[in-house]
């Protein structure tokens, strides 16, 4: 089998996690329901799961250096079959948290050792390849709120046994692919963490200001869209259903933003989504009306979706092979622990009162604040993340793109002059 089956068992692999991650958001108000608790407890539920994905991550980088990446791939699906049952037996509120930890500590392992070798798969197209991957990842977003609406025909719990079944048929088609695919040996002879991390701190602090504030304010919202969409007048099947013009819009974002993030330079192109993505959540809180209301949904959908390949594609297309999971690593762990209180955030402060539309302003606000003293200091030149090809990336020409599909290219194409 060619690398490009093993690509397609991964995206079939990162459709599962990322369905695993986000059925929460839809369920949030159902917990709220069925537990008897407040939308604080309701939101820390959601909190466990991406932070349950943050905490493996360093631990991970550390096993990657021992570990190959396709090896703990499948151990990922493995430990989230697992998982599922587990919540979808679950009790109680507590074990149901418990439940989303589980689940979020294989999402976790699962992007810090499968992002890099999506990368590696394809040097010479990594925004291309991080797209499509992350176009898969999308769509499970996409369908996670049609899917909870027909599981609730039954029971909450029939979304995690069907989570379950879908990861455990996923790691066997992983099995097969790996034993047969060309599979990438960059990294190989990394086996220094602290290393890694000590040449990188950087340009790992860059990514974690950037993406870590402005998940926060995802987090935030989307884990509450539901819930806030309800305030604006929407019916509670439409509330819950705006969830899904947010993560469809996404689709089409991982692959143009994808393309984007390979032809400009990496930094702007950043920052520009970012400052898009504070106006889009601003005009959010102030527009009214079902359609209105959804058009703008839209737009926050395909802006935010657009950061996440554009933040990978200039962090693994910078970062050298000899350092790249060591520091990919650790800016995934930190970022995803800054971002993961935000779903926490917004619900302590709708208890005190504070209305969700103000809450999302001044978060909105916040990043624009943000965006600005960047976008300063990359002006300064006191950046880090323009060097080694970030301010200015290389267009392959017309024959690179199926060759490399097909091969993957060499280690060597990804800083080739």
């Amino acid at each position: 089998m060619s690398r490009r089956h093993l690509f397609g068992s991964l995206c079939a692999m990162v459709f599962v996690v990322n369905l695993a991650r986000v059925v929460f958001a839809p369920l949030v108000g159902q917990f709220v329901v069925v537990f008897d608790v407040g939308e604080a407890t309701a939101g820390s539920i959601a909190t466990l799961v991406w932070l349950g994905s943050a905490l493996p991550r360093l631990p991970a980088g550390w096993l990657l250096t021992r570990v190959p990446r396709h090896r703990v791939v499948l151990g990922t699906g493995v430990a989230l079959t697992v998982a599922s049952a587990f919540t979808a037996a679950a009790d109680s509120v507590v074990t149901v948290a418990a439940g989303a930890l589980l689940m979020g500590l294989s999402s976790g392992v699962y992007f810090v050792a499968a992002s890099p070798l999506v990368s590696e798969l394809y040097p010479g197209r990594v925004g291309r390849a991080v797209g499509i991957h992350g176009t898969a990842s999308q769509v499970a977003a996409v369908v996670a709120a049609p899917v909870v609406t027909l599981a609730l025909f039954v029971s909450w719990r029939v979304a995690f046994v069907g989570i379950g079944v879908a990861a455990f048929l996923v790691t066997l088609a992983l099995v097969a692919t790996t034993r047969h695919a060309d599979v990438p040996t960059v990294g190989v002879g990394e086996r220094n963490l602290r290393d890694g991390i000590r040449r990188e701190w950087r340009l790992i602090a860059v990514g974690v200001v950037i993406l870590g504030l402005t998940g926060f304010v995802w987090q935030g919202l989307f884990n509450f869209y539901e819930l806030y969409m309800r305030t604006k007048g929407l019916s509670p099947s439409m509330a819950k259903n705006s969830l899904t013009v947010v993560f469809l819009a996404g689709v089409p974002a991982f692959l143009f933003s994808g393309w984007l993030a390979h032809r400009l330079p990496h930094v702007p192109y950043v920052l520009g989504i970012v400052a898009a993505f504070a106006a889009s959540v601003l005009l959010l809180t102030t527009t009214t009306g079902l359609v209105p209301v959804l058009a703008v949904t839209a737009l926050v959908g395909y802006v935010i979706h657009s950061l996440f390949p554009a933040m990978d594609t200039f962090l693994l297309d910078t970062l050298p092979d000899e350092t790249r999971g060591s520091a990919y690593a650790a800016y995934s762990g930190v970022m995803m622990l800054v971002q993961a209180g935000g779903s926490t955030a917004v619900g302590v402060l709708v208890e005190r009162g504070v209305a969700y539309g103000d809450v999302f302003a001044a978060f909105a606000v916040g990043l624009c604040v943000l965006v600005v003293v960047l976008g300063g200091l990359r002006l300064a030149g006191r950046l880090p993340g323009t060097a080694r090809g970030a301010s200015a990336p290389q267009v392959p020409g017309p024959a690179d793109d199926d060759a490399h599909l097909e091969t993957g290219g060499t280690p060597g194409d990804r800083n080739r002059p």
